[in-house]
């Protein structure tokens, strides 16, 4: 997920830093891409090649300038993902990730995606959410989250249910994201 102020957790990008988040971006799967409509599976081993998929998933979503990727957005069908809603924290893992509990208030904010560049759209999220799962290493993890955290959290248990925010945004946005998304009509002038 990208953050809701304008996709990057930091728009003033020095050149090295655009480098970088284009090689990352070209590594995560792009709306059209039928991973993203999968869903994933449940972990049943973790082990040094799951270890290996979070650090790539954690260094993707860092150089993209993300503040969450699930692992269908880089073509893997394993119920994980990261996220690091602020720069301050560190970025954490959830396997096996569900909702418990959530809070009553609902919110609306505007969502980006990794998955889906150029495109930011108005989606409704509790605002306050358990998240129930697995770490790294197979222990049980419950975060309490609020803000910014609880959307990304659904955002990315969304990505794992094979659900986009275009599917969660309104008639309106949807259709102005898809015009975004899908290239132009190619017209040709008449011999």
């Amino acid at each position: 997920m990208a953050n809701e102020e304008g996709q990057l957790r930091n728009d003033e990008l020095d050149a090295e830093a655009k480098a970088r988040r284009q090689l990352a971006l070209a590594q995560i799967r792009q709306w059209g891409d039928p991973a993203l409509r999968m869903q994933a599976r449940p972990v049943e081993t973790f082990d040094a090649d799951l270890r290996r998929l979070v650090e790539r998933m954690t260094s993707l979503m860092d150089d993209a300038r993300g503040v969450g990727l699930a692992a269908t957005q880089v073509g893997v069908l394993r119920r994980v993902f990261v996220f690091q809603a602020d720069e301050a924290d560190e970025a954490r893992t959830v396997v096996n990730p569900r909702l418990g509990p959530t809070g009553e208030e609902l919110e609306t904010a505007s969502e980006g995606c990794l998955s889906l560049q150029g495109v930011s759209v108005p989606v409704e999220r509790h605002a306050t959410v358990l998240l129930e799962g697995q770490g790294l290493e197979g222990e049980p993890l419950s975060l309490e989250l609020e803000g910014l955290a609880a959307r990304v959290a659904q955002h990315e248990l969304d990505h794992l249910d094979g659900v986009l925010v275009l599917d969660r945004t309104t008639p309106e946005a949807r259709s102005e994201a898809l015009g975004i998304l899908r290239p132009g009509p190619v017209l040709a002038v008449a011999p």
